[in-house]
């Protein structure tokens, strides 16, 4: 199974999940597309984001805390100042 890479800004509540090599594809919001999910329906803010074919490289989660697994953002690497 492949490893994703999960980044935590504490400060902020937002959590991205890497479906890509962040080295490769850079940071997040380097992505050609993002699709925001309905706010209404998800209860919150989750974005995806997509490469010039059309793939998903990764998850963008605002309020991460209510919207993840206490053991994933506990294991992400943070980015808090």
């Amino acid at each position: 199974m492949a490893e994703l890479k999960v980044t935590y800004d504490q400060q902020g509540n937002a959590a991205y999940i890497y479906f890509e090599d962040p080295a490769q594809a850079g940071a997040p919001g380097s992505a050609v597309k993002t699709y925001p999910c309905d706010p209404i329906a998800v209860d919150g803010m989750i974005n995806l984001d997509f490469d010039e074919e059309g793939r998903v490289i990764g998850i963008e989660i605002l309020g991460a805390r209510s919207k993840l697994p206490p053991y994933l953002l506990g294991t992400a690497e943070r980015l808090d100042p």
